[in-house]
């Protein structure tokens, strides 16, 4: 019986991107099942949350993606434009053009048993630096082709039941919360007893990995 892994995730999220290659490589080779469970960023869930933060909150993250990116030989640059939209205060800026519909867009790829598929091109659309404007002309919809997916198609689904989208989110972070975590990427291992154990960032992966190792032997 595959062991079952719920993965947490969001467009927002540049380790999530960085660990992708490596979620893919584990669905294809071992005796798992992962299931994608997008979430809002925690900007947008919790609105207030970098107003006071230290500057080394954004300073060292900017080195640490890079240097992640580097050590992995994967392609790498800040999306432009970033998918959650900050104003001066630190907060998010009302109106949110892009975060919503990707977040939806990546609930959608999961109902459609092609969410790993999805994010995996939809995120370096976002983050290899391949291309500017990533939300302009036809970048999104060639990624959803890739995929497997047609991007007219799903949007028509969200637009014909956003709320119902936005409950599946929802769902899936007050499970995140239950499983013992906030952040993302978040993996949580479900063992054989049924107990949820949570691995936060992709520098817990090989732990992932380890305790996979364990349940199996």
């Amino acid at each position: 019986m595959s062991t079952p892994i719920d993965f947490y995730w969001s467009f927002r999220s540049p380790y999530c991107y960085l660990v992708m290659a490596r979620v893919r490589a584990l669905a294809a080779t071992r005796n798992v099942r992962i299931t994608l469970r997008p979430v809002y960023p925690l900007a947008i869930r919790h609105p207030n949350v970098f107003v006071k933060a230290p500057p080394q909150r954004f300073s060292y993250p900017r080195l640490d993606r890079q240097r992640v990116a580097d050590y992995l030989g994967l392609p790498f640059a800040d999306p432009d434009p970033d998918p959650l939209l900050f104003g001066e205060d630190r907060r998010p800026l009302p109106g949110q053009p892009y975060i919503h519909r990707l977040t939806r867009l990546g609930a959608d790829a999961v109902a459609q048993g092609l969410g790993l598929e999805f994010f995996d091109a939809v995120s370096k659309l976002i983050w290899s630096g391949a291309v500017k404007g990533w939300h302009l002309g036809n970048h999104l919809a060639i990624a959803s082709e890739s995929a497997g997916l047609d991007l007219g198609e799903m949007e028509q689904r969200i637009n014909a039941d956003p709320v119902g989208y936005d409950a599946v989110l929802a769902d899936n972070y007050a499970a995140l919360q239950a499983a013992g975590h906030w952040g993302v990427p978040t993996f949580v291992l479900i063992g054989k007893d049924g107990v949820e154990e949570p691995f936060f960032g992709q520098d817990r992966f090989d732990l992932l990995l380890w305790r996979l190792d364990q349940l199996h032997a």
